[in-house]
């Protein structure tokens, strides 16, 4: 059975190749509406995984005390 962290990851890597296959589909047909919803997908993804990280290093921050 996969544990906590290893299915995380999996998900966070299979995530970023649907995001690079969608911006490279959108290159590929020159949609420029495809190419900033990427884009923009991306910047959340990135954002989202900064949020997680930081919330993980105050909960053991808090853990110490």
């Amino acid at each position: 059975m996969l544990t906590n962290t290893t299915t995380l990851r999996v998900l966070t890597i299979a995530f970023m190749i649907i995001i690079g296959y969608a911006l490279a589909r959108a290159f590929y047909y020159g949609s420029f509406l495809g190419i900033v919803l990427a884009l923009v997908s991306l910047g959340a993804a990135l954002y989202f995984f900064y949020i997680v990280a930081d919330i993980r290093k105050e909960m053991e921050k808090n853990k110490a005390y």
